[in-house]
């Protein structure tokens, strides 16, 4: 299907007269300016990616928990290093909330956590790191540091993770046990409870809002396929070296 779209797409643009003999299929001719030029498309290639720089990036959004193993596994092998190799064209959302439940305290909310009290203080840190950090590019390397841990004393982790990525641990600290980290986890929270369908799992992704049980396969297999796969616009250079990455037949 997705062929059949990027060959009309192209036609529009003039590039089928002039690739007929390329080797690569039309959702790759503009991922690379080698490619372009062995397609010979290299000028409408120039005209297809003015447009394309208008195109939106992916949506992607995990829901998890902090002391999950199967978040930190997905956190660590999949969703990290998509991040790093093509975090451009990735609209990344993280959820620190997971299985947990709340109940209304006077002004605040109680918080049960599947893995315990820890795991809550790790969920409401993140939360923090979030709002306090703001940029993506400051915030996630400190949780997937945290993430990445296999040791149960979050609370060191946190410390050491802050430390090494020059965040203020003090900040965080005091976000967490605050009123005002107390909420920024409710409204993590509302957003899981929000989930259409519910999440009876996590880690547990939409993409472009949507959840599928082809899509969380798809994300805990080959996450940097999927969101390949996903964007409309010109292909990063990361995505073509892992689709063409192929074990040849010997000849004889």
């Amino acid at each position: 299907m997705m062929s059949r779209i990027y060959f009309g797409i192209y036609a529009l643009f003039g590039f089928i007269s002039l690739a007929q003999c390329c080797d690569h299929p039309p959702s790759l001719w503009c991922s690379s300016e080698n490619i372009a030029r062995q397609c010979q498309v290299e000028e409408q290639c120039r005209k297809w990616k003015f447009y394309a720089g208008r195109v939106e990036p992916v949506q992607f959004t995990l829901y998890f928990e902090s002391l999950c193993p199967d978040c930190k596994q997905f956190v660590t092998n999949q969703l990290y290093p998509t991040w790093m190799e093509i975090g451009e064209i990735m609209n990344l959302t993280l959820i620190p909330y997971g299985n947990a439940e709340e109940r209304k305290a006077g002004n605040n909310w109680v918080f049960d956590c599947q893995h315990g009290k820890l795991e809550c203080y790790g969920n409401i840190v993140e939360t923090c790191a979030i709002y306090l950090l703001k940029n993506i590019k400051v915030y996630f390397p400190l949780i997937h540091c945290i993430e990445q841990s296999q040791s149960t004393d979050i609370e060191t982790v946190i410390k050491q993770c802050a430390s090494t990525h020059h965040v203020d641990y003090n900040s965080l600290l005091k976000c967490a046990n605050s009123s005002i980290g107390n909420h920024l986890e409710h409204e993590m929270a509302l957003k899981t409870d929000a989930l259409n369908p519910p999440h009876t799992f996590v880690p547990w992704v939409t993409l472009n809002g949507v959840h599928t049980d082809e899509i969380q396969k798809k994300a805990e297999t080959n996450l940097l396929e999927l969101i390949c796969d996903s964007y409309k616009g010109p292909k990063p250079n990361a995505c073509t070296k892992h689709i063409y990455k192929k074990c040849l037949r010997p000849q004889k």
